[in-house]
């Protein structure tokens, strides 16, 4: 027999019954039962029930061990009685009668639980992430990232993608977030930076002449975490493609995606058809986002023209304004003043003055509140029937500068469809977010300054950097969203020197400064390069939507807290003065101001 086991703690079913076998595992949880003891014993793969008497051998080490000893055990498969059946177990239809048990290593008293699913600290959690994995869910999450990234890997192979390995010590680049710095022994005050993204590194292998690329590639940023970024390190399925256009990259990429998610859905619906394309200005004007969560089917409008020098004079003021606009947020089924007075006072918490509203009820068919008294039942009317709203529904607005409300609107058009329980939870709904601005002004610096990716494709190329007013130029640069959720962005590359160079010039970015900072993938530009384009999905929020949590950190083994540190391991730490001077590095502390 095995030194260890014959079967894993997953495994035994009905058909087993009669066997001699032997099982190792954690001891998950012990119940005394008048004379009788029950263990779940647990491992990698599932939960086994033991059953002990008194005279067990090994039934007095059994009693003392604490829950989490690893033990061994011998025994007989029973099947269970019908009462005692658990269908909620794979193994719930039989049990373990042990005839020999031994510890194989005894667990101290535990600073966390592992059993059920308590809510403790994060950072205790992490500091004993060893223990924090091996709860249910967390390890269902883990595990299920590993296959997520098997079927990645799988799909991109059968799309006729090759996984390449790009450098992990690099240039520093001045793009983007700050970079992590890595100092070199043989070379005294010069750094290596770890890589943000493999971006030029992809494209340097389409010039290359190998065509279609991907990785799951690390990658490195020093910038503060959110709910779903973790700070320091992620994973990304890179990818890159040669003669390609951007439908090209859609139509590789697509199938990809909704195979994963269909593969691990668990009964959600997936998006069947071609991912819907949303310009990047419609979609900010729909849904007040350039990442929507369309589950929620609400779409705001423009109603400006409705409240024009109408009786609402708040409004009608507001309108007065260059590029002034009121946009409508519908509530189907909202039309209560109780509804509304939540929504005003949840607007208050936002910083807002409020949130101005209309509601219909039965015979007043003028609407109802402070904004339909002043703007008259004619106009009310109108707007009513603009938006397809009946009696029972609502309408929250939003005036002023557009640039400056938008995104409020699209946290109001959040809060309306998650409260009115419009949001159809059960599936993931994605799309592409397309025709981003080339170009946006930057109001601290009073400059044109690039509004995404600066190795785009400008729409109309030379012609649209000669002739256009840059911040009309758009850029073949897309984002691929699910369920509110940036996936990716990626774009059609700028592959020509000389529209590169003149793409900088209009962002304030002297050719020399292109010629230092990415002197390498320019100069290859030069010897021929190939139209090429790619996308690089986030890893860790694909399998965050598919393991349904909200915060990134469960889908990694070993995460850093919010503060970007490792309690597990320590880090940072500070280094030996041997270790400095090897790099010739000295530490100066930060000036207190």
């Amino acid at each position: 027999m095995h030194a260890y086991r014959t079967h894993t703690c997953g495994a035994l079913r009905l058909a087993d019954a009669g066997s001699n076998v032997r099982l190792s595992g954690w001891i998950h949880r012990k119940r005394d039962h008048g004379g009788l003891m029950f263990i779940d014993l647990r491992d990698n793969y599932g939960l086994t029930q033991l059953v002990l008497s008194p005279d067990t051998p090994g039934f007095a080490i059994a009693e003392r061990a604490r829950a989490e000893s690893v033990i061994r055990v011998d025994g007989e498969v029973l099947a269970r009685a019908p009462e005692a059946l658990n269908p909620n177990l794979p193994t719930g239809e039989v049990e373990i009668r042990v005839t020999g048990l031994a510890v194989l290593s005894e667990a101290a008293e535990l600073p966390v639980p592992v059993f059920g699913e308590p809510d403790y600290p994060e950072d205790l959690r992490l500091k004993y992430r060893f223990l924090d994995l091996r709860r249910e869910s967390l390890h269902k999450n883990i595990l299920l990232r590993s296959q997520v990234i098997s079927s990645l890997r799988r799909r991109m192979i059968d799309q006729g993608f090759t996984e390449f390995q790009t450098p992990i010590l690099t240039a520093s680049s001045p793009e983007g977030a700050r970079d992590f710095l890595v100092p070199s022994r043989l070379y005294p005050g010069e750094f290596y930076a770890l890589p943000q993204a493999p971006q030029q590194f992809k494209q340097l292998l389409m010039v290359s002449g190998f065509d279609r690329y991907f990785q799951i590639a690390p990658c490195f940023r020093d910038e503060d975490t959110r709910a779903d970024r973790s700070p320091g390190e992620f994973y990304q399925l890179d990818m890159e493609m040669s003669f390609v256009t951007q439908e090209d990259v859609f139509g590789a990429i697509e199938p990809v995606m909704r195979g994963v998610f269909q593969e691990f859905a668990n009964g959600r619906r997936v998006t069947e058809e071609a991912f819907p394309r949303i310009p990047y200005r419609d979609s900010v004007r729909k849904y007040g986002s350039d990442k929507p969560d369309l589950r929620n089917p609400l779409e705001m409008q423009d109603v400006s023209e409705h409240f024009r020098g109408g009786g609402f004079g708040v409004f009608a003021r507001i309108l007065e304004a260059d590029k002034a606009e009121v946009w409508a947020i519908p509530a189907p089924g909202g039309g209560s003043r109780a509804f509304c007075d939540r929504m005003n006072d949840w607007a208050k918490g936002e910083g807002q003055p409020g949130l101005a509203y209309i509601f219909w009820r039965d015979g007043e068919e003028g609407g109802a509140g402070p904004v339909a008294k002043n703007l008259g039942p004619e106009r009310t009317e109108a707007l009513r029937q603009q938006l397809g709203l009946k009696a029972g529904d609502a309408v929250f607005f939003a005036a002023g500068q557009p640039d400056a409300f938008y995104k409020f609107a699209g946290l109001a058009r959040t809060r309306v469809g998650t409260d009115l329980n419009l949001v159809d939870v059960d599936q993931f709904k994605f799309c592409w977010i397309v025709d981003f601005p080339m170009f946006e002004w930057n109001e601290d610096e009073k400059k044109v300054d690039f509004s995404h990716n600066p190795f785009s494709m400008p729409q109309g190329e030379m012609d649209a950097l000669l002739n256009k007013d840059p911040l009309d130029i758009l850029a073949y640069q897309y984002d691929i969203v699910c369920n509110g959720v940036e996936l990716s962005s990626g774009a059609i590359r700028n592959h020509l020197p000389d529209i590169m160079l003149k793409a900088f010039e209009i962002a304030g970015y002297g050719p020399e400064v292109v010629e230092d900072k990415f002197g390498g993938m320019l100069n290859a530009f030069r010897y021929g390069a190939p139209p090429h384009g790619g996308i690089a999905p986030g890893v860790d929020r694909i399998v965050m939507l598919l393991a349904g949590v909200s915060t990134i950190r469960d889908v990694i083994a070993f995460p850093l807290n919010q503060q970007a540190r490792d309690l597990l391991m320590s880090a940072p730490a500070p280094v030996t003065d041997r270790q400095l001077k090897e790099l010739h590095i000295r530490i100066a502390p930060p000036i207190k101001a």
